[in-house]
């Protein structure tokens, strides 16, 4: 595993979400911090609010209460959340959100509409980031005829399309073979140790979890506790 440096790149502090008429927390307190480069694997069992606090980190929901500073920016004063989740972070989920009728490299392409960048830079940029991860000679496929770890492949490829140095993952291997989420997570660490890319993965697979530099589990929706690394 790469080494971390410099900033954290998500400080969050006493983050709650409540629902139903505030009563029930997702997120209850919730304290963490990811060093700029770090893999971080966050577990826990279904309803643990392993998804809630990613989502929040992702500004695809509001906190009830508390902080989250990413890169030293506190996204409550953040009111361009779209710009924010378009330039500054990746998302990749367990159903990759593929359009079926486009083909892989216009499904990476069309995360860079709204950049300003030219239609042919966009191309290149889409084949560069499919060649990345491993997809060349499938770049005109449609996600139906591509298998599914080539599929969340494509979404990863679209993820870093703007090139963020944080990318939120649920769930990412969740609905494929032992062999593709090898491909996955192997795909994560090359872009740490070759970009320096920030991984912040809900899992429910300690397998999966364990190849990340650091665990934290969530039980109720609090952190109960971070057991050590355990490689990869």
């Amino acid at each position: 595993m790469n080494e971390t440096s410099g900033a954290p790149a998500v400080v969050v502090e006493n983050l709650v979400r409540s629902f139903e008429g505030e009563t029930v927390r997702a997120v209850d307190g919730v304290d963490l911090t990811v060093a700029s480069g770090e893999f971080v694997a966050i577990t826990g069992s279904s309803g643990s609010g392993k998804s809630t606090l990613l989502h929040l980190i992702a500004a695809l929901d509001r906190p009830t209460s508390g902080t989250i500073r990413v890169f030293g920016e506190d996204l409550r004063g953040r009111h361009d959340l779209d710009e924010y989740r378009r330039r500054e972070i990746g998302l990749v989920f367990q159903l990759h959100n593929l359009l079926p009728h486009l083909d892989a490299r216009e499904n990476v392409e069309i995360a860079m509409f709204g950049t300003g960048m030219t239609r042919s830079a966009r191309q290149a940029r889409a084949q560069q980031l499919l060649t990345s991860v491993q997809l060349d000679g499938r770049e005109r496929r449609e996600p139906p005829r591509l298998s599914g770890g080539e599929r969340q492949r494509v979404a990863i490829a679209r993820a870093l399309a703007n090139e963020p140095r944080l990318l939120l993952a649920d769930e990412p291997t969740g609905n494929l073979d032992s062999g593709s989420a090898a491909q996955v997570l192997g795909l994560f660490d090359q872009l740490r140790s070759e970009h320096g890319v920030t991984v912040v993965m809900v899992t429910h697979d300690p397998a999966v979890a364990a190849t990340a530099d650091r665990v934290v589990h969530m039980h109720d929706g609090r952190v109960v506790d971070e057991p050590a690394a355990t490689g990869a």
